[in-house]
């Protein structure tokens, strides 16, 4: 999506430039709605991480729990350190995150 610096009056082009240019205009705007559902998709899952953030630091040191591999697979594990986890941040991206990072207020 190269931006051209050459400006042509509407009136001087052809039907079939003027369609050119509005397919290109609707390609560039499902780019953007694309994209804008990707950042709404990656809000609402930061809404629902906080939460789940702050009460895993509530638990104790050593509690048991269930650690999700993917959505429907879970393995039993150990409570290490609540204050420093993983989190995915999607496509296959981890960070190091902790209760400071949370967006939820402590």
């Amino acid at each position: 999506m190269a931006a051209t610096s050459a400006r042509v009056e509407i009136e001087k082009m052809s039907i079939e430039q003027v369609r050119g240019v509005k397919e290109q205009a609707d390609l560039e705007v499902n780019v953007f709605q694309d994209s804008l559902n990707n950042i709404r998709t990656a809000t609402a899952r930061l809404e629902l991480a906080s939460p789940a953030l702050h009460d895993l630091s509530l638990r104790p040191h050593g509690k048991k729990m269930l650690m999700p591999l993917t959505a429907s697979l879970y393995v039993p594990g150990l409570l290490d350190d609540a204050e420093k986890v993983l989190v995915d941040v999607g496509t296959g991206y981890f960070i190091e995150a902790g209760k400071a990072h949370s967006a939820y207020p402590h």
